[in-house]
């Protein structure tokens, strides 16, 4: 019997479409880490978004384990370079979101240059400030997205039609260029952005790799948005680097403080930074919604089935 175990909230067709294809799933939400500890070694496959880390030590235990499945992009959660070399195969499904994560990303972006989020709270409180939100326009403005994979790649389709010189880099690609940018080096991205977009998976290399030292390496004052990793970003230096305005704005999706399990947050307990991030006028902060759409849902499982299937475990 080829049973998968699934760990979060995933939609039904995810299931539906592994039981069509002769595998049994089980749903459990709220084990526990030392609870799957003790049952990892009874299933063919497991699926997880982010509730729990699957780590050396529980992934030593899954003697009959032939696939994790991660719905989403991160793979952080788990030890892939353990899972590999142990014939555990790893899927993740980042195309069911690209679409999303781009939207959200330009959305944020067009909602801080033309402060609609500023000047519709200062309307809601009685004030009609004219001047005071007057905009800047995206058109002629250039756009450096750094990592070109699924988000990057989304994000540059989605600002074709604002008439933006859009330049990726990715440390890892070459020869990418689609039509909707153009590649380029690091130093490129240093000496001509106006906005910075971040779409880079959190490793050891790119955890705080946004930070003072990065930040004074470009040639004027940016934008910067972060829809990958909290922790990618520093958020210290950010704080520090809006008051020295290197930094001109910003669009968050993601912050460093999260707890590992996206769902929840303890706001009334985050360090003092975040708040004040969150009471300046020329920054946004979101909830880790980019990619979190009703659509995105039901593309997310069905690709990650579909990977699953493929592999005719």
């Amino acid at each position: 019997m080829k049973k998968v175990l699934i760990l979060d909230d995933i939609h039904d067709v995810l299931s539906e479409m592994l039981n069509a294809n002769g595998f049994v799933c089980e749903y459990n939400n709220v084990i526990s880490y030392n609870n799957l500890y003790d049952i990892i070694e009874n299933y063919t496959g497991i699926v997880v978004r982010s509730r729990i880390t699957l780590d050396k030590e529980i992934l030593k235990r899954a003697k009959k384990l032939k696939f994790i499945g991660r719905i989403g992009a991160g793979m952080e959660s788990i030890d892939t370079v353990f899972a590999e070399k142990h014939g555990i195969k790893c899927f993740n499904s980042p195309e069911g979101s690209r679409d999303a994560v781009g939207e959200q990303t330009v959305g944020m972006l067009l909602s801080l240059i033309a402060n609609i989020n500023k000047s519709n709270y200062e309307l809601k409180k009685g004030k009609w400030l004219r001047e005071e939100n007057r905009g800047i326009e995206l058109c002629n403005k250039t756009v450096g997205i750094i990592g070109y994979g699924n988000m990057g790649s989304a994000v540059a389709k989605k600002l074709s039609g604002f008439n933006c010189n859009v330049i990726s880099y990715d440390k890892y690609k070459k020869n990418y260029s689609d039509g909707f940018t153009k590649e380029v080096s690091i130093n490129s991205i240093y000496n001509n952005a106006d906005v910075v977009s971040l779409h880079v998976p959190l490793t050891n290399e790119t955890k705080y790799m946004v930070n003072q030292k990065f930040i004074a390496k470009f040639k004027k004052p940016i934008i910067l948005i972060n829809t990958s990793r909290g922790p990618v970003v520093n958020t210290l230096d950010l704080l520090n680097s809006i008051k020295n305005k290197k930094i001109i704005g910003a669009c968050l999706d993601v912050i460093e403080y999260e707890e590992t399990s996206f769902d929840k947050m303890n706001l009334k307990k985050l360090p003092v930074p975040f708040y004040k991030l969150l009471n300046l006028p020329n920054v946004i902060i979101t909830p880790h919604t980019a990619g979190w759409t009703v659509e995105s849902k039901y593309k997310l499982a069905k690709v990650l089935a579909e990977k699953i299937i493929k592999n005719k475990f």
